[in-house]
């Protein structure tokens, strides 16, 4: 997984909802509507300008989530060799 494609991704959202938001709140808009307005900014900007970035983390994401991991049981190996011995001793049985 790369890292830097999530740190830079999170860094340039986070950019995008404070610089709005210490914007509106230095030309003294009330906080409540000054967060919510940075909050669309920020997510129009998002949507807009980070496509790929976006993109790219939802993939990397994707990716580990569903993993191909085999299952390993401790006695798988026990049971593979008792299933084996079953099937030789009933294949024996038949002759």
């Amino acid at each position: 997984m790369n890292k830097r494609s999530w740190i830079t991704f999170t860094v340039v959202r986070l950019l995008a909802f404070f610089v709005p938001l210490l914007v509106l709140l230095f030309i003294q808009v009330n906080p409540w509507l000054a967060t919510l307005i940075a909050a669309v900014i920020g997510l129009c900007v998002s949507y807009i300008f980070l496509r790929r970035p976006r993109e790219e983390v939802a993939r990397e994401l994707y990716e580990v989530r569903h993993a191909e991991k085999p299952t390993i049981r401790e006695d798988d190996a026990a049971e593979d060799a008792a299933l084996d011995a079953h099937a030789a001793d009933a294949g024996s049985d038949k002759n």
